[in-house]
């Protein structure tokens, strides 16, 4: 084809698109005082000259030697919260322009490439409404190690220029059919004309088109185009949903100066700093190894698999929102709900919101928008499109790829009553929830945030070897063969952290409790003489229960089960397991120990390391013990997703009646949970962050070597298992006597659980700890309230009660309580407190 470029944009069918792209925007300013341009064009002499253009654009200043204004668009989701159909709306539009100009079998062929950050999101939905086979891309900012780059470009007037394209199969960008460059607005064509050049030059081919929401281009932008498509020998069509002018005066620059630095300090809606919004974690589902959006590649096979999971990812999140009471405003307006993306992650949480505004029908307002590197100056008048602005650090190695400083705009003061913030697993670090972060500003501009984080995909070759299990003495005080560690080892890394200061970063939101670890309890000379006075009454109880259950577990699952336990309360009772059937049938069965995070979910590098060396069906999750049964229904859950694994649960004690598999249901001391690393192997609870831990690494954990002279992991195994021969016919009388019982799980303790929030005012089942084992974890690792123990309870208490008196906590005997005792964490903590009213100080 000879050189050649043609406007599409500015004709019948560019007319009718803007209307259409308009009319969300149109309604929401029917009402409003007056354009949001209007400010900067009376104070800055720019005018938009174009039909449609005011309903689909509005005016700002940037903070930008290089350009003095910014338009704003108002349909595209980024600056401006816009109803996820209008932003949709418009993206669909201009893939239907694109479509007709190539014609349905050209366009199936083509390749998209969306420009970051702006026109990520904007470019899948242009792939997927103009019918694209082909997977589109974005270009990126953000560098993947190990990923190739696949040419590069600049963006001369933006903030932030490089652009990489890092293809997960680099033959994408090397087909003949048309490539198709998408971009919220096109200005100069300068970006278009870089970009173009550099992948003409790996791979010449025949025909390009440029797809922008508007076309802004002068007579002499538009020639330059010209003259470049006939000096490379190759056709650029050009379309819009609108095309026009900006005009300009000569001193635009000077002038922009001068405004930024005479409104740079105007007063701005402030944020709520005497309420603070909370902040909650969601997890969305997200379905194992999707891309997370097109930064290495998104085709029609991943629109299936996204499409297919929404609804389910805004169930979670809509089911968060009403438990919380979201849709009681007492003024009767509707609730406005802000879902925000992270700067090139748009495509995933437009689609939620989307799909939240389906199912809400009418009964909450549904915005989106997302965070951006673009610094804009904000001027709260109604004729200006930047009304407020949130700045924070960044949050996802801002060294790599640009400034460290990032902004959301028109949040604050907006009245939105719940923020759904959506970033990938890179943005997940402390950065994001420490004061002054994206989550803390959240905090202060909404009375709800939630936060739901999309793990960020890693192309194949970029995947590192996978991990390889930790064995003792190297990693825990184990023998090699009593278990392998399915973990990372951060035994080098400073995560501990004083108990107050995690329980009130905990309540607060702004923490999860795998990202830090307590501080190792160290007993006193007469607790650590209660334990063994325990150990010695409780042994050959302990030993039938193991007994008990390692039978059931034989019979019904097998010859020869995988042991896998839930790290680090199940790998005691894994090891001891292990032994019986040594013991008892003359089996080695493997062991593992992996982790599991309430709210986070089983570690699937973990399970896909167990896949690829036993078969899943042979594997039985081992516990110590259930309380309420929230570790069951997280394993539940997240193996959902990996059906070839089998989701029940073996315990050694059930008191909540949560699992069918068990040694017993009575709530009894088992010795283990009186102590933390010492009796489990000298490990730490495991971690989970995402600055620590990387997409195909194990979860984190601490071998803490330095306890060796405490360690009683050794001492507590050998003295069950040398009771074994003292009750191994009763152990097989118990096994067989459940084999024909009835052993459905009530999760009677759940409904108790859920009487006691009520009876104490609580509000949250989390903060309750039923069972011996889950009170003494109370007293050992959070700021306990209050215990309640059952009246009459006896030696199995000795311990609780001498904990509770070192802390200050009152115990209360109670009637009726299905455990023998139940720990409840401090429903409203403060630093020091103690009282009822969360305010008082010992």
């Amino acid at each position: 084809m000879n050189g050649s470029v043609r406007d599409v944009g500015a004709g019948a069918v560019g007319r009718a698109g803007a209307e259409a792209g308009a009319r969300s925007s149109a309604a929401d300013a029917a009402g409003a005082e007056a354009w949001p341009g209007t400010w900067v064009a009376e104070r800055l002499g720019v005018r938009l000259e174009g039909e449609g253009l005011r309903g689909l654009l509005g005016l700002a200043l940037r903070r930008n030697p290089k350009r003095a204004h910014l338009l704003v668009s108002t349909v595209l989701g980024k600056h401006i919260p816009q109803h996820p159909t209008a932003v949709l709306g418009a993206g669909c539009r201009l893939g239907k322009q694109v479509r007709e100009l190539l014609g349905d079998q050209e366009a199936a062929r083509s390749v998209v490439l969306g420009f970051a950050e702006t026109a990520t999101g904007l470019g899948l939905t242009v792939a997927h409404s103009m019918g694209s086979r082909m997977s589109a891309l974005h270009s990126t900012r953000r560098r993947v190690p190990g990923v190739q780059q696949y040419g590069g470009f600049e963006e001369e007037h933006s903030h932030a220029t490089s652009h990489l394209l890092l293809p997960e199969d680099p033959q994408l960008l090397r087909t003949d059919g048309p490539l198709v460059l998408v971009d919220d607005e096109l200005s100069t064509g300068r970006t278009v004309r870089n970009t173009i050049a550099a992948l003409h030059a790996v791979h010449p081919r025949d025909r390009y088109v440029v797809a922008a929401l508007v076309d802004m281009r002068g007579e002499a932008d538009v020639a330059a185009l010209e003259k470049f498509a006939a000096e490379l020998g190759a056709g650029v069509d050009v379309v819009a949903l609108a095309a026009g002018r900006t005009g300009l005066p000569g001193d635009v620059l000077e002038r922009g100066r001068e405004l930024v630095e005479k409104y740079a300090g105007a007063p701005v809606a402030a944020q709520n700093t005497a309420s603070r919004g909370t902040v909650q974690r969601v997890d969305l589902g997200w379905p194992q190894q999707l891309p997370d959006g097109g930064r290495h590649g998104f085709g029609p096979r991943e629109q299936i698999r996204l499409q297919a999971a929404l609804p389910g990812m805004a169930e979670r999140v809509l089911s968060a929102l009403e438990s919380a009471g979201w849709g009681d405003r007492a003024d009767g307006e509707l609730p406005r709900v802000l879902v925000l993306g992270n700067e090139e992650l748009m495509y995933a949480p437009l689609l939620l919101a989307f799909e939240m505004e389906k199912r809400t029908n009418g009964r909450a307002e549904i915005r989106f928008s997302t965070t951006t590197r673009s610094p804009v100056l904000p001027v709260d008048d109604p004729g200006y499109a930047i009304r407020t602005a949130l700045s924070f650090p960044a949050h996802d190695a801002p060294g790599q790829d640009g400034p460290a400083e990032r902004y959301a705009y028109n949040i604050a003061g907006q009245g939105f009553d719940t923020v759904v913030a959506v970033v990938d697993s890179e943005g997940d670090t402390p950065a994001l929830h420490a004061p002054g972060g994206l989550l803390d500003q959240l905090a202060g501009c909404a009375p709800q945030v939630l936060l739901s984080v999309v793990p960020a995909y890693v192309p194949h070759s970029a995947r590192p070897n996978p991990p390889a299990p930790l064995h003792g003495p190297v990693f825990s005080s184990y023998v090699a063969d009593d278990v392998a560690w399915l973990l990372r080892d951060l035994s080098d890394v400073e995560l501990e952290a004083p108990t107050e200061e995690r329980e009130e970063a905990i309540q607060a939101g702004g923490a999860h409790y795998a990202e830090s670890l307590p501080v190792e309890y160290q007993p006193s000379a007469e607790y650590q003489q209660l334990f063994h006075d325990a150990l010695e009454s409780a042994a050959e109880r302990l030993a039938r229960a193991v007994g008990t259950v390692t039978e059931m577990v034989l019979t019904e699952r097998g010859p020869r089960p995988v042991l896998v336990s839930l790290a680090r309360a199940g790998t005691p009772v894994g090891v001891l397991m292990r032994r019986w059937a040594r013991y008892a049938h003359g089996l080695d069965l493997p062991h593992y120990a992996v982790s599991i995070v309430r709210g986070r979910g089983i570690d699937t590098n973990a399970l896909a390391y167990l896949a690829a060396h036993h078969d899943p069906a042979d594997v039985v999750f081992i516990d110590g013990w259930t309380g309420k049964g929230a570790i069951t229904r997280e394993l539940a859950q997240g193996l959902a997703a990996h059906p070839r694994f089998n989701p029940e649960l073996a315990v050694l004690a059930d008191p909540g009646s949560c699992v069918r598999t068990y040694g017993t249901r009575e709530d009894f001391l088992i010795p283990s949970a009186c102590l933390n690393s010492t009796v489990s192997g000298l490990i730490s609870r495991t971690v989970l962050r995402a600055d620590l831990v990387g997409p195909h690494d194990f979860h984190g954990a601490k071998f803490y070597r330095e306890l060796s002279d405490s360690d009683l992991s050794q001492h507590f195994v050998d003295t069950v298992a040398a009771c074994f021969p003292a009750v191994g016919e009763s152990a097989a009388q118990d096994a067989a006597a459940l084999a024909g019982a009835d052993r459905t799980p009530t999760w009677a303790g759940w409904r108790a659980v859920e009487d006691i929030s009520e009876a104490y005012d609580i509000g949250d089942v989390n903060l309750i700890k039923p069972g011996v084992g889950e009170t003494t974890r109370v007293l050992l690792r959070r700021v306990p309230w209050r215990i309640l123990a059952r009246r009459g309870a006896g030696a199995d208490l000795d311990h609780v009660r001498l904990l509770a008196a070192q802390r200050g906590v009152p115990v209360e005997e109670t009637d009726g309580l299905p455990y023998s005792c139940v720990g409840i964490v401090h429903p409203r903590y403060t630093r020091g407190a103690t009282g009822a009213d969360g305010k008082a100080a010992r």
